[in-house]
């Protein structure tokens, strides 16, 4: 099967021009993305979701830590039950043992199982390179297949084709026209075909979802029964998996099961689990036993499960649910969001896997919304062990000319400051006076269009702060504000509107000037040295011990600074005055709903009706969903949105890198507002007001975007 991983960024855009021109993935995976939300919604409510990616995640890390003990477990019971074990450090020692064994039994014909190992080392290639004939069994993967393609989903890799490519498939192969209106046929034409292979087959080779070490057993979790099949026809069964599929006990397996169908398929239970504990008959064999073997898969696993941070990645149970919610997998399907993993876990393997070169530009390919760390059955944090892979790819290959720049203005914050103010005056042939950079020429725009550009403010909030800081004689708290970068220099009127409802609510207010940007620009690009230089600067500029809260009106700004900053300060910084900082973050509308207690006898309620848009940073990097929902409801007449905590598209330097798919997301999004009749949307993040003003603009449509805090400050009472 055809594998290809883009070399440089240029190319990796092309690619993704030619997905998105595909106008059938793009509805397919729209489809499916909101059914599979809804559903998966509905079947946890059935249970304690997050109980449960607990239980995985802590049973899994200890798995983790015990991995040559549940090998050796694994081998002395399974070979007691009659099974050959074996252990192969490389995808080629993998290859090579399976190969022989096929060679050792006079196998001609081997029919496969899906196995995403079995991509991972290449085993069908290499196989046909040694003059076996290979059959894949499973639906999906025998019409990519067909194709010469890879999966481009863990669990449905065909979700790409349309009915129509896979009549044509079945009549090339065939040699019957086949009528894609009929899929019934369609289907009975594939089992006809099918049940011939499996007829034929010498060898089956099966994946494994769980390896039980008390057992010796290997477990497959389908929705076809062609594993069984291939698991238990041929006179030969060899279970490949990794070593990270090693677990315990039976436990274990039973409770990742309770989330594993939901995850994969929004299915309380697939059709068929089964677990091989042993040989099992076979006539034609030897005292009617099945020949057996397992080959257990290293590939760098064990050096893995040595690194404090990476190791989590072992907690993934392949359901795939990281692309099923992904932004832009919905956008560019599997095959352009990944290399043979895809999806936000396919970014991290990749690196591991298949090499640094295959995963340098994959890995700039995400928004940093976190939908995947939400729904990770394991509790992996995908975002971060993403960013992780870009810091060192920075780090050992250079972060190329934008990085370097952006690393060397933001490390010196006068510097970075002084440029900003000098902004103003250089855009004003550019704005006409107006809040947009609206006569740039269009070369100077390229794919980035789609979005009227924002001015730099006349007037930093910085430069405003003495005349407009509230004097309060008896305050009931004492908060400091972060500003970010957006808010100080671009949107100072987002600053003032929380100012106003601060003061008028008794609560001292500071914003100490030496603070600087959070630094998740550069977290984003890998710049994770000059990150850090940040953290510290920001670390400094407030004493947190003095203050109540240090309330941020950016969501993403919060996220970072509360959930990053112990992180990458980690071990450069004092832990307790990290934490301590950390601790005291907190998002604006949760301070003024939650702290302050505003509720609708605080406001005048202007009917205004007002749709919102939850920032990624704000219900999922925060969790923070209520509060902001809640002002609207209280001083204006709110209004629900279609898919309202899915990504605008900005995601900070993202839309720069990737402004086709910030587009496109956008122009979704702008949709779904529309489609509400709200005459405003609010929001808790800057760079989402800008990405969505920015579009409202260039669409022409007739809907003000604001910060929340513009909404609570314009309706709360005197």
């Amino acid at each position: 099967m055809s594998h290809t991983a883009p070399k440089s960024l240029s190319d990796y855009r092309k690619d993704i021009d030619s997905a998105l021109e595909d106008s059938f993935l793009r509805r397919t995976l729209d489809t499916f993305a909101v059914a599979y939300r809804a559903n998966r919604e509905a079947v946890f409510k059935e249970v304690d979701e997050r109980g449960l990616i607990k239980q995985i995640a802590d049973a899994k890390d200890d798995a983790c830590k015990h991995m040559e003990e549940l090998y050796e477990q694994f081998r002395r019971v399974a070979e007691e039950r009659g099974v050959h074990v074996h252990r192969a450090a490389t995808a080629e020692d993998a290859n090579r043992i399976i190969a022989s064994i096929a060679r050792e039994n006079n196998v001609k014909r081997i029919i496969k199982s899906k196995s995403m190992t079995a991509e991972e080392i290449q085993l069908n290639p290499y196989l046909e390179k040694e003059g076996f004939i290979v059959d894949e069994t499973d639906l999906g993967e025998w019409i990519i297949q067909l194709r010469h393609e890879g999966p481009s989903h863990m669990v449905m890799p065909a979700i790409h084709l349309s009915r129509y490519q896979v009549a044509d498939d079945f009549t090339k192969e065939t040699g019957v026209k086949q009528d894609a209106e009929d899929i019934q046929r369609l289907v009975k034409v594939a089992r006809v075909q099918l049940r011939r292979k499996f007829i034929n087959g010498d060898m089956g080779i099966s994946g494994c979802n769980f390896a039980v070490a008390e057992m010796g057993a290997v477990s497959t979790v389908t929705n076809e029964g062609n594993a069984r099949m291939v698991t238990t026809l041929p006179r030969v069964h060899v279970a490949i998996a990794g070593l990270d599929k090693l677990i315990p006990n039976l436990e274990v397996a039973l409770t990742a099961l309770q989330v594993l169908p939901r995850n994969a398929t929004a299915q309380r239970l697939t059709a068929y689990v089964t677990f091989m504990a042993g040989a099992g008959e076979c006539r034609v064999c030897e005292d009617n036993k099945k020949i057996m073997h397992v080959v257990f898969l290293d590939n760098g696993r064990t050096e893995i499960a040595r690194d404090p941070l990476f190791s989590q990645i072992f907690r993934c149970v392949r359901c795939g649910a990281c692309a099923n919610v992904c932004p832009v997998f919905r956008l560019v399907g599997g095959h352009k969001m990944g290399y043979i993993y895809i999806g936000a876990i396919g970014l991290i393997l990749t690196y591991f896997f298949h090499g640094k070169d295959k995963a340098k530009v994959l890995c700039q390919n995400c928004v940093g919304c976190e939908s995947c760390k939400n729904v990770c059955a394991g509790g992996i944090d995908l975002p971060r062990l993403i960013r992780e892979i870009r810091s060192r790819l920075t780090e050992e290959q250079g972060g190329g000319v934008e990085g370097t720049l952006l690393a060397a203005v933001m490390k010196n914050r006068k510097m970075f400051h002084s440029l900003l103010k000098f902004a103003k005056y250089a855009q004003k042939p550019f704005t006409g006076g107006t809040q947009f950079q609206r006569h740039l020429p269009a070369m100077f725009l390229g794919k980035h269009g789609f979005k009227a550009l924002p001015a730099i403010a006349n007037e930093a909030f910085r430069d405003r702060w003495a005349k407009i800081a509230p004097r309060v004689a008896t305050p009931r708290y004492r908060v400091a504000i972060f500003g970010g970068c957006a808010q100080d220099f671009v949107y100072p009127e987002q600053l003032e509107a929380c100012v106003k409802v601060l003061g008028a609510r008794g609560v001292a207010v500071e914003y100490p000037m030496s603070q600087t940007c959070c630094g998740l620009p550069l977290e984003m690009m890998g710049q994770r040295k000059t990150s850090v230089d940040v953290a510290k600067q920001n670390l400094d500029a407030f004493d947190a011990s003095k203050y109540d809260a240090i309330i941020t009106l950016c969501a993403s700004c919060a996220s970072h600074l509360k959930h990053s900053y112990p992180q990458i300060l980690e071990g450069k910084a004092d832990a307790a005055r990290v934490q301590l900082f950390a601790d005291k973050v907190t998002d604006y509308s949760s301070f003024v709903h939650d702290v302050l207690g505003l509720t609708e006898k605080d406001f005048n309620n202007s009917g205004e009706k007002v749709t919102y848009h939850a920032s990624c940073h704000i219900c999922r990097g925060l969790g923070v969903t209520k509060a902001p929902r809640d002002l609207i409801a209280d001083a204006a007449t709110y209004v629900p949105c279609a898919e309202e905590d899915v990504c605008c598209g900005f995601g900070g330097t993202y839309s720069m890198k990737f402004p086709e798919i910030s587009g496109t997301l956008l122009a979704k999004k702008l949709k779904n507002i529309e489609a509400t009749g709200a005459s405003r949307v609010v929001m808790d993040c800057p760079g989402c007001v800008m990405q969505l003003r920015g579009g409202v603009e260039k669409q022409g449509m007739k809907v003000k975007v604001s910060h929340i805090a513009e909404l609570v400050a314009e309706n709360l009472k005197n």
